[in-house]
């Protein structure tokens, strides 16, 4: 096409709120999917299309005219391709705005405007993020970029387009209106600001992970939506759930495979659920209702497992969600099914274990990688901020446990109150966790006071509590709880020491016959 002063003047004359025309399009992408079939349904409408290296050759070989961007610019793609598009008879074409002293300068210097920008980047959070600095940097694109922002700075005349599941709607308007309207530019300069900076935050977030920088001076984070959720945690709030794009696996990588969508409350407790069975190596089965567990056992099989969780709490179990870290078979299924359960995660299902459970059309199953969580930041919402921290990996290993009484814990003892100890660091604070053979019997959470937590526990334990052993998530401020302990029949105790009063609370439990033993860990989860 000729590259006249009236065809740059009839490119822009439509204004910032009407629809724009699509005379002259840019395609230059990384993923190809879609791309031929919105590029014939743009040059349908007569539009030229511009395009780069791997495009052009896709666009060609689909039998449609391309020009290419060599022929525009008079320069050949240099430095192993690093350099194509970053020319002024590109940014130009781009930028200019809808005025007279544009048009004028466009067409003194013999350039034709672009209206539609088509780009998708180099995938560096898929193939750079795991890969050596060198290769890494290869994945970092800078054209792509540059071109999304420029398209995006002047949505007004320009259109940019920056994702595949953008093209269905330009397909839709260009077919039914000749153009984009003003709304859908608007929208996808946000779509494509959104990008780029969720682009650059994965790739700072990749440097500062090679310099080993845990919490660097400035935080980038980038998150992509998985789905709105109907509400928040009340009907008047407004929610939705977002993936890291430097994920971890676990819940946000979760497949639903049926029942309704999921809430936000369901989200809440389906990360409970499946961080705590995902400390156990054999079979663990955990049953949380707000965000707390109400329940948990570890068991020979699966089902077992389920069993001694739900019988710690089975009224409290009562509309919660359970995490198992084995498949679930039909000896589960039918024991889930017994109980109103809002949700199942756990790494697989039978088929006969589904048809039980799809029996419960409002039950949500889903089906999970167990999450990395060693690298993984917790984010805490402030308002005006942030509160961020590592996740709470610690555990108590022999090493770091001393007996600090005169009796030392028996074998069996020992191992529940290892075993306690680990689901206490998923309970909300002041938490108090009692079990015994590899199951909770009593649980205490979220109270003010330590010695109410325990009485809580000691509550739900009933009977149970005689001969089970305790933990506690911090240290013991003074000893009223080791005596309401002892009263119930606590045999053995775990907690991290530290606190000012540590002798009289050794000595109440001294007194009492109990063993303690001292993690020197603390694990409040608020």
């Amino acid at each position: 096409m000729t590259d006249t002063p009236a065809r740059i003047a009839e490119a822009g004359r439509a204004g910032p709120e009407s629809a724009i025309k699509i005379r002259r399009a840019l395609i230059s992408v990384w993923d190809k999917s879609g791309v031929v079939e919105l590029a014939s349904a743009l040059a349908a409408q007569g539009a030229e299309v511009l395009s780069t290296g791997g495009t052009a050759r896709a666009l060609r070989e689909a039998e449609l005219r391309v020009t290419t961007i060599e022929s525009v610019t008079g320069y050949p793609a240099i430095l192993d391709g690093r350099v194509k598009t970053l020319h002024p008879a590109i940014f130009a074409a781009i930028m200019s705005r809808d005025d007279e002293s544009h048009r004028a300068q466009l067409d003194g210097m013999g350039v034709t405007p672009i209206d539609l920008v088509v780009v998708n980047l180099y995938p560096f959070e898929l193939k750079g993020i795991h890969a050596p600095m060198p290769e890494a940097a290869e994945l970092i694109d800078i054209g792509g970029v540059a071109l999304i922002r420029a398209a995006a700075k002047n949505w007004e005349r320009v259109a940019v387009v920056c994702d595949p599941a953008q093209y269905a709607r330009v397909l839709e308007e260009v077919r039914r209106e000749g153009g984009l309207s003003a709304d859908t530019r608007r929208r996808f300069a946000a779509d494509a600001f959104a990008r780029t900076a969720a682009y650059d935050a994965t790739i700072a977030a990749y440097f500062t992970r090679q310099m080993s920088e845990p919490f660097p001076e400035l935080l980038t984070l980038a998150y992509r939506r998985v789905q709105q959720t109907r509400y928040g945690e009340n009907p008047h709030q407004r929610a939705a759930f977002y993936r890291a794009y430097i994920g971890s696996g676990g819940l946000a990588d979760a497949r639903q495979l049926s029942g309704k969508e999921l809430s936000f409350n369901n989200l809440v407790d389906l990360d409970t659920a499946w961080g705590l069975v995902g400390e156990f190596p054999g079979p663990a089965a955990a049953i949380i209702k707000h965000a707390t567990p109400c329940g948990a056992a570890t068991a020979q099989t699966i089902d077992q497992a389920y069993d001694a969780a739900l019988a710690c709490d089975p009224v409290s179990a009562f509309g919660g969600v359970v995490a198992l870290n084995r498949p679930v078979d039909m000896s589960t299924a039918s024991a889930i099914a017994g109980v109103f359960t809002e949700a199942v995660i756990a790494p697989g299902f039978t088929p006969e274990a589904r048809a039980v459970l799809n029996k419960k059309t409002s039950l949500r199953l889903l089906e999970a990688a167990p999450p990395d969580s060693r690298s993984a930041f917790e984010i805490k919402s402030v308002l005006g901020g942030a509160l961020v921290q590592d996740r709470d990996t610690a555990d108590a290993n022999d090493a770091s446990l001393t007996v600090a009484t005169p009796r030392s814990p028996t074998a069996s003892e020992l191992a529940d109150l290892r075993f306690a100890w680990t689901v206490a660091k998923w309970v909300k604070s002041n938490a108090i966790v009692l079990a015994r053979s590899g199951a909770t019997v009593g649980i205490g959470a979220g109270q003010p006071n330590r010695v109410g937590a325990v009485e809580i526990a000691v509550k739900v334990a009933g009977g149970r509590a005689r001969g089970a052993v305790m933990a506690s998530d911090a240290f013991f401020p003074f000893r009223d709880a080791l005596d309401a302990a002892a009263q119930a029949g606590i045999r053995a105790v775990i907690q991290p020491g530290g606190s000012v009063r540590d002798a009289d609370v050794i000595a109440a439990a001294t007194e009492h016959g109990m063993a303690m033993i001292l993690t020197g860990v603390r694990h409040f989860r608020h």
